[in-house]
C-alpha cells in the first residue's frame, strides 16, 4: 500500500484563498508576500482558524476573512506555501 500523498499548499491556495488573496499583488485581502513578512507560522494559521479572536488581539476594527475548518495537514501545508512568499516584492 502506498502512503498518501503529502498535501500541497497550492492546492489548498486554490481551493479556499485564491478568490481574495494573491501570492505577490494586492486583492480584496493581503498578499502571501506581505502576510509572510509580517506573520508567524502561529499567528498565520490562527487567522486562518479563528479569525474574529485574532483580529481583536492584532487591533483590527473589523474583519471580512471567514475562520476555515482545515484538516491539519491542509493547515500546515497552506501556512508553509504562504511562508514561502516571505522576501518576494509586492507588486
Amino acid at each position: 500500500m502506498y502512503a498518501a500523498a503529502p498535501i500541497e499548499g497550492k492546492k489548498v491556495f486554490e481551493t479556499y484563498c485564491w478568490g481574495c488573496h494573491h501570492q505577490t499583488a494586492v486583492a480584496f485581502g493581503p498578499p502571501f508576500a506581505e502576510i509572510a513578512a509580517k506573520r508567524s507560522p502561529e499567528e498565520i494559521q490562527a487567522m486562518i482558524t479563528d479569525t474574529e479572536s485574532v483580529s481583536k488581539v492584532l487591533g483590527y476594527k473589523r474583519y471580512a476573512m471567514p475562520a476555515f475548518t482545515l484538516k491539519k495537514e491542509e493547515l500546515e501545508a497552506i501556512t508553509r506555501y504562504i511562508l514561502s512568499y516571505k522576501n518576494k516584492k509586492v507588486q
